[in-house]
């Protein structure tokens, strides 16, 4: 079994509420210079093979589904375990 990982982060002109509250608590721990953006992975187990159809397959279901074009962008990628 094989992992394809779909990786969503808020597009830059996106305000991300919680990336700010994270990069601020970072600073009041002592951490500074850092700036986080918060996004979210999806892990997607596929039966067999990863071929490129199914890579073409996956894409276009986060495109659809996982992610919101609209204010975020999406990575797909295969996990190298």
């Amino acid at each position: 079994m094989a992992r394809v990982v779909v990786d969503v982060m808020p597009k830059p002109e996106i305000l991300d509420p919680q990336g700010k509250a994270v990069t601020g608590a970072l600073g009041r721990l002592g951490y500074e210079g850092l700036t986080v953006r918060q996004g979210k992975r999806f892990e997607v187990e596929v039966a067999g093979e990863v071929t490129d159809e199914r890579l073409v397959e996956i894409r276009d279901a986060a495109e659809k589904l996982l992610a919101n074009t609209v204010i975020e962008t999406f990575d797909v990628r295969i996990d190298e375990v």
